[in-house]
Formats: structure tokens, C-alpha cells, sequence
């Protein structure tokens, strides 16, 4: 059950809508369920003789009654409360008993309290209801509804348990502020799908994802075509700042503007100070002042992500939680950089993944002291790489990025789990979905050409990648042979091996470097680590192009008509390992 406060100053306009049909005739049967005394609220939805004049003209007598220059602007209090998907249709009657406990707990109209506010409860759909109250008592005097959000929260919780709902996570007050339903209304208007307060924040978070410098952060605010007012000290120091959307202006044509600390609470001047003051590597640094070329081709750059994505997951499984919030931040950099970056077929799903995680980096454990340069140089060297085509070395680089993310995310959210805090490890495991989508479509191609040349390899070189496979990981091995990847791993440890690496090695360091329990696929993971690790190329050659001389001296090269995976057909008698395909 979400309920969702917000105050403004036109009772007779909100009344129109509750009472309207909507703005895609999606409401029905409108008609009050409670009010602040039973029989004084006219209900213009059941009575034919009501109107919405009379119902305002009702809730707001104790406002009107107060001298011009002591009634509050901003005097209509209006919540929104709506049950979960799933849930069951409550009836009038508990509809009613949801509106008089959160009028309560919020200090509307505490229950016996006779010169409280005047509210209503306005039912005009299955799932909902919308409280209307006016801030002003009956005695003139404002009610005391200090935490009203944070307390009707709370209620909430305590409602969905009484009656058998779903019980949704808890917030912490790290959250970005919500759009208004106003802010809403507006965009819907205006044909969008996401409010200007959304895009704005989106779009910060962007422009300090790997900045080295305020300078520079503003700078790419600017380029992102966001109107910028700072605001200056006597001393021309700034001291905060505002950004706004281009063509967004309020009824008297003027923009309007967000403070940062207004779009998120990690997005204030102050913070992002914190943020920039962790500096960068100097060896990142000494590239800053480098004219506009890329420092590093995009798939160079992936590669290099991945293993600093690799230590923010180490450091989530251990003890240090200024170190583990700091690195969180680090990955919701990474995830802004590798969205804006993305190629085409996966940018939808990097955007919303990286949407989500921005939850997952805000708790109440702080993260001065800790230490992110790593990963945040990173992100930057992924910004200044560009954009990414998605072919070739591209998307096999992006996959294998994309195959640790998934793992940083999966560990975000047992970190989180394990601290209490519900709403930052749901935000991660949605992220999670996110990568895990973008993944499959990165690695569709990369993973496709390993396996057909994994399926291509003489057996008795399967069958000694796979009694390495055994030796080194002997819990996973039956799983791994069974696993459709098994092939595109095989490739690679052949690859490996002719690059002149010891496959047996290369696999321990692989999986040495964290455990595989969390993978959705123990030889996806092995395949991009010893790839990473064995500088290999993320792509391979066709079948028909390869060549091997180490192949060619221990046995005679199959036919060229012979299909893939039929070479081992010279020595029939050869076992076949578990899992190796016929």
C-alpha cells in the first residue's frame, strides 16, 4: 500500500479531477468513502443535488474564515493511497477504516480531536483512494503533521498486515524525491513517459559519472543541454546550483528550476564535492588536460571496467562498510557510463538498470573515507572511450563487462539484504533483471561463434580441456560439461592454450578470483574471466579460417566436409567427456 503526499492551493481543480473521468476516462463511479463528519461533506458522485462548489466551499471554511494575509498558499493536503498489484479490492467500508487511521497517524485529524481539519476520502477506481484535507483547523490554527510521509508509511505497513496485503519494503529517507502528481499530470499531457524532474536527474547523475572535476561536471551539464543557474558568494565562489529543461516553464513563463539536493539527495553541490574531492588515479589525471580524441578504443575500455567491477564485488563480501558504500557509488558510475555509452540493442536495458541501481548507492552508511578511485576512473575511461558499436570486439567487450556487472549487482543486494535495507536490495536485484537482459543480447553473438568453434575442436582436445575442468573445479565440473556454454569454454582454454597460456593455471586464477555460487552461468563467467585475464580477444574466428599447429601435430586435421564436432571420428575408441556433444 504507497501512499503519496503532496500540498497545493486549488481545492475546486483537484475536487474537478477526482470527481472527473480522467484523462483516459479511467475513472469510475467516483464517490466519497469517509469524511471528516459523516453527513457535512456533500458527495457530488452519489448526490444529484451536490455540487463541487458546495464540497469546497465545505472544506474550506476554517482557511476562509482566516484574515487574507494569514491563509497559507499551499493549503490543500492530498494523498493518494493505492494497493499493490495483486492485491485484493478492498471494500468501501475498509477503504474508509485506511483513511481514518492515516488522517491519524499523519496529524491531520487524530482521532477525538474536535477542531481538527476537515478531509474527505474520494473512491473513483478498484485499487485506490485519494484523502483531501485543508491545512487549516477548525480553531485556525496549521496541524502538526511533521514526518507526515514517513509516518504514513509506517501506517501502511501496519494496515497491510491487518488486512492480509502485501507487505512492501520499508524506506529510509534516502530516497530521491518522487514526482508530484501535478509533475505527473504535466508530463502525460505533454505525450512524455518520464517527468522533467526524472530527465534532469538522469541526466546529472551522467554528467558526474567519472568526472575529475566541478569544472568539468558543469561542463557536461552544459553539453547535455540543461540550463544552468549557480549560485555565487560575494567571492565568486559557488555555492550551489539549480539545472532546468529546456522549454519547461511554469504557467507565467518561467523556467523551471531543480536544485540538485531536489533531485536526489547524493546530487547537492556538498556532495558531489565529497564525490569529486576522492580524486582520480594520477595517471588518469595526467590524460584530463589531453585535446578532445579518445584516450582508449570503447571495447578497451570495457575490458579494463571489468576487473575494477570484479574488486567492488570483493568488496561487498567483506567487512569494511564505508569501503562497500563507497564502491556501491563507484558501480552506479560505472552503470551511468556504460548506459550512455551503450550500443543501440542495449541501451533500453542498461538505461533502466542503471535507473534502478541509483537507489541501491543511497543508505544512511557513509562513505567518506573510502577509497573508489579505481572504479570511478573507470566509468571515465568508458566516457571518454564513446560510444560503442556493439560488433565484433565491441560486443564481445560489453558482454563480458555486462557478465560481472550482473554478479556486482547480485552482491549489492546481499549486502543490502543483510543490513535491513529492503528498498536499496529490491532496487538491486531489479537491476539485476536489467543486466541480465542486456547481457543475453551483448553475448548472443560473441557466445555463438565460441561455441561453434568450441563444437569444432578435435575430442581429445575437448576431452583434456575437460579433465582440467575436473581437476581444478571438481563441484562445479558435472554442472559446467552439462551447461549449453560448455562449448564456448572450451574454445576458450584452447584459445588460451595456444596463446601459450597453461589452461590449468589460467582456470584457477579464474576462479579463484571470486566464487561462482551467484552465476546464472557458471561457463559464461569462466569464459569472460579467462579471457580477461588471458588477454584474449572477446570475439573469435570462424571455424572454417582457424588454424592450429599444436592441433595439427597431435593428430590429423579432420575432413573439411566432416561436420562440427565429428573429428574425433579418426579414433573412435576415444572417450567423450561428460557433457561433450556428439
Amino acid at each position: 500500500m504507497v501512499p503519496d503526499i503532496s500540498t497545493g492551493g486549488r481545492t475546486y481543480g483537484l475536487l474537478a479531477y477526482l470527481y472527473g473521468p480522467g484523462r483516459r476516462d479511467e475513472h469510475t463511479d467516483p464517490h466519497l468513502v469517509a469524511s471528516w463528519m459523516p453527513g457535512l461533506a456533500p458527495d457530488p458522485g452519489r448526490d444529484p443535488a451536490a455540487t463541487l462548489k458546495q464540497l469546497t466551499d465545505r472544506l474550506d471554511l476554517p482557511v476562509l474564515a482566516l484574515p487574507k494575509h494569514r491563509r497559507p498558499v499551499r493549503h490543500v493536503w492530498h494523498c493518494p493511497v493505492r494497493t499493490a498489484p495483486g492485491d485484493r479490492h478492498l471494500t468501501d467500508a475498509e477503504w474508509a477504516e485506511v483513511a481514518r487511521r492515516i488522517v491519524h497517524a499523519t496529524g491531520i485529524a487524530e482521532d477525538g480531536d474536535d477542531k481538527a481539519c476537515r478531509w474527505i476520502a474520494v473512491r473513483h477506481a478498484a485499487d485506490h483512494i485519494h484523502l483531501v484535507a485543508t491545512l487549516v483547523r477548525e480553531d485556525g490554527r496549521r496541524p502538526r503533521r511533521h514526518n507526515d510521509g514517513i509516518r504514513a508509511q509506517a501506517e501502511c505497513r501496519k494496515i497491510e498486515a491487518e488486512f492480509g496485503l502485501q507487505i512492501l519494503n520499508e524506506g529510509d529517507r534516502t530516497a530521491a524525491q518522487r514526482p508530484s502528481s501535478a509533475e505527473r499530470a504535466k508530463a502525460e499531457r505533454a505525450g512524455c513517459t518520464e517527468t522533467p524532474r526524472e530527465i534532469l536527474r538522469e541526466r546529472v547523475r551522467q554528467s558526474l559519472a567519472g568526472a575529475a572535476s566541478e569544472e568539468e561536471f558543469f561542463r557536461r551539464l552544459a553539453e547535455a543541454g540543461l540550463r544552468i543557474d549557480k549560485r555565487l558568494a560575494p567571492s565568486g565562489d559557488t555555492l550551489g546550483y539549480k539545472v532546468a529543461l529546456p522549454g519547461d516553464r511554469n504557467r507565467d513563463g518561467e523556467p523551471i528550476w531543480f536544485s540538485g539536493s531536489k533531485l536526489a539527495p547524493d546530487l547537492s553541490l556538498p556532495k558531489i564535492r565529497q564525490r569529486l574531492d576522492s580524486g582520480l588515479p594520477d595517471s588518469d589525471a595526467s590524460a584530463i588536460d589531453r585535446s578532445g580524441a579518445p584516450a582508449q578504443r570503447p571495447a578497451r575500455a570495457r575490458r579494463e571496467a571489468a576487473p575494477a567491477a570484479e574488486r567492488a564485488a570483493s568488496a561487498l563480501g567483506g567487512d569494511d562498510d564505508a569501503d562497500a558504500a563507497a564502491q556501491l557509488v563507484g558501480v552506479g558510475e560505472l552503470l551511468d557510463a556504460a548506459a550512455q555509452t551503450s550500443p543501440a540493442s542495449t541501451r533500453k536495458e542498461l538505461g533502466a538498470a542503471a535507473r534502478a541501481f541509483e537507489r541501491v548507492t543511497r543508505s544512511h552508511i557513509r562513505a567518506e573515507r573510502a577509497d573508489n578511485r579505481a572504479i570511478r576512473s573507470a566509468a571515465r575511461g568508458i566516457i571518454r572511450a564513446g560510444n560503442a558499436l556493439g560488433k565484433g570486439e565491441d560486443g564481445g567487450a560489453t558482454a563480458m563487462l555486462l557478465s560481472t556487472m550482473v554478479l556486482v549487482t547480485i552482491a549489492a543486494a546481499r549486502w543490502h539484504s543483510a543490513r535491513g535495507h529492503a528498498q536499496q536490495a529490491a532496487a538491486a536485484q531489479q537491476a539485476a533483471q536489467h543486466l541480465r537482459a542486456a547481457y543475453r543480447t551483448a553475448a548472443a553473438t560473441p557466445m555463438r561463434a565460441m561455441r561453434e568453434h568450441g563444437r569444432g575442436l578435435p575430442e581429445p582436445v575437448r576431452q583434456r580441456h575437460a579433465g582440467a575442468l575436473e581437476a581444478v573445479l571438481p563441484q562445479h565440473a558435472d554442472h559446467v560439461l552439462r551447461e549449453p556454454g560448455w562449448d564456448a569454454l572450451a574454445a576458450t582454454l584452447d584459445q588460451a592454450e595456444r596463446a601459450g597460456h597453461d589452461p590449468n593455471v589460467l582456470l584457477q586464477q579464474a576462479i579463484a578470483w571470486r566464487e561462482l555460487d551467484t552465476a546464472d552461468s557458471v561457463t559464461d563467467v569462466l569464459v569472460w574471466r579467462l579471457r580477461r585475464l588471458g588477454n584474449l580477444p572477446a570475439t573469435t574466428e570462424s571455424p572454417r579460417t582457424r588454424t592450429s599447429s599444436r592441433t595439427s601435430q597431435q593428430q590429423p586435421p579432420a575432413p573439411k566436409h566432416t561436420a562440427p564436432g565429428t573429428a574425433a571420428r579418426t579414433n573412435p575408441s576415444a572417450p567423450r567427456p561428460r557433457g561433450a556433444r556428439r
